[in-house]
């Protein structure tokens, strides 16, 4: 397994070693004791799946307080662009983000610790996407940041007028407007 820094501190690109065959492949995509021993020191007690199609953006979406979350994300069909933002107020990387593909053919994962706002783009004709938790979900602790916050300036890989949005995410404020974390 091989856990690479990111330019942002506590965010980190996790590629498994893949053992393939003419049967097809096998790997690890979470290790506690490999992960434990390279400083990641994790209780996932949530996972996650949603399909989406082409064009879609799912974020930038947080948890905050008692119910902030860290994620370990991953694509399990198809292709997205995957986002964290630094929430954390105070930091030298505060309103930063990583943007690293994650697809089912590179099998790259993202570890995103809590104080991170999430999002993705879908740049497949669909994807599906995976995610472990270690936090429950708490409505009334969730937030939004919009997807095209000039501020923070992500270019999603898609075109921002024809992105699919929900009605929570187009409604979403600027980080600016974002006051508790």
């Amino acid at each position: 397994m091989k856990i690479t820094k990111t330019a942002i501190d506590g965010v980190f690109i996790i590629e498994p070693q893949v053992f393939e065959d003419e049967r097809g492949y096998f790997f690890e995509s979470w290790n506690a004791a490999k992960m434990k021993e390279a400083g990641l020191d994790y209780n996932f007690i949530q996972d996650n799946q949603s399909k989406s199609c082409y064009g879609t953006v799912r974020g930038i979406h947080f948890q905050k307080g008692e119910f902030a979350q860290a994620k370990l994300v991953r694509v399990l069909e198809g292709t997205v662009l995957d986002v964290a933002v630094d929430l954390r107020r105070g930091s030298p990387t505060f309103g930063k983000y990583v943007a690293v593909e994650l697809s089912a053919e590179n099998k790259k994962q993202l570890m995103i610790p809590r104080g991170f706002g999430h999002g993705f783009s879908v740049l497949s004709k669909t994807a599906v996407f995976a995610y472990k938790c270690d936090n429950v979900y708490n409505k009334a602790s969730e937030g939004g940041i919009r997807f095209d916050d000039p501020q923070i300036g992500v270019d999603w890989k898609i075109n921002p007028q024809e992105a699919i949005l929900s009605e929570k995410d187009k409604n979403a404020p600027l980080l600016k407007e974002v006051t508790c974390f």
